[in-house]
């Protein structure tokens, strides 16, 4: 499978990253995404990344970006790596639509960090060619990819992806299709914890966060990695996983939920377990 053309769906701060890294691998890049002036924000997000790429003796930002155009909706293209909000209804829906407009040997995958990759291949009409391509934020910088197979998914399909990801300059490392994968299963409890630490009193959040770093060798602690994720996709993968799995020592933990409903969402608020201002 050849991808020379790919189709990027959400412009945010994942779906940038993801744009930028395909782009910088010499690939055409579409970038879509239904909020009015996210394709901007997404690519002015990328030019800044790129600049500072530029300064430690990176490419030329002019000339990735020009392998990049904002779209307003869905194009044809060979492989579409879907990246917008962590929720079921949005993905499938996008996934609907793109099964009807991507010529029929495209790939579609998904950048989900928690939603079975399965459920998503049901939805189309060639669900031997869905599959989960789970990258890293901050994408320019990490190496993983975590490659996620539906119970669909072909063996040609996730020999390609795997060989994108490589050719992408990542390390592609696959997961079965159970909820949170690996990469969440394992983390996202972590972070729930450290919630639960922080509103039980057991410490301040700058001591659980040091502890974090310094006991574990962690370069984030918890919180503000949390802060980093968005507390909003921490809840959500949570659920995911509290529903998937049916154990209650996956249910979110009170003071996560109550900071999304105060609209205390992390960085991208300017407020989570920190202040950002």
């Amino acid at each position: 499978m050849d991808f020379e053309h790919v189709l990027v769906a959400g412009a945010g701060q994942m779906g940038a990253g993801i744009a930028q890294v395909v782009a910088a691998s010499g690939r055409r890049v579409s970038l879509y995404d239904a909020a009015p002036g996210a394709t901007e924000r997404g690519l002015a997000a990328m030019r800044k990344s790129l600049e500072k790429l530029a300064e430690k003796g990176g490419g030329d930002p002019e000339e990735v970006l020009g392998r990049v155009a904002a779209v307003d909706d869905l194009v044809p293209a060979d492989l579409l790596i879907e990246a917008v909000i962590e929720d079921a209804a949005v993905k499938e829906e996008l996934f609907r639509r793109a099964d009807q407009l991507l010529p029929d040997g495209a790939v579609l995958a998904s950048n989900t960090s928690s939603i079975p990759i399965t459920s998503l291949a049901a939805v189309t009409g060639r669900p031997e060619r869905v599959i989960g391509m789970h990258f890293f934020n901050p994408v320019p910088v990490l190496k993983l990819v975590e490659v996620i197979r539906a119970v669909q998914t072909s063996d040609e399909t996730a020999a390609a992806i795997t060989a994108l990801a490589e050719e992408l300059g990542k390390v592609p490392a696959q997961a079965n299709d159970f909820p949170g994968f690996v990469s969440n299963r394992i983390l996202m409890p972590f972070i729930n914890e450290a919630a639960y630490a922080l509103m039980e009193g057991v410490a301040e959040r700058e001591a659980i966060d040091t502890i974090a770093k310094l006991g574990f060798a962690h370069p984030m602690g918890p919180l503000a990695l949390a802060d980093l994720i968005g507390l909003d996709t921490c809840v959500a993968i949570m659920e995911v996983l509290h529903d998937g799995l049916g154990n209650p020592k996956y249910a979110p933990c009170p003071l996560l939920r109550q900071y999304v409903q105060a609209g205390r969402l992390g960085r991208k608020s300017g407020r989570g377990f920190y202040s950002y201002s």
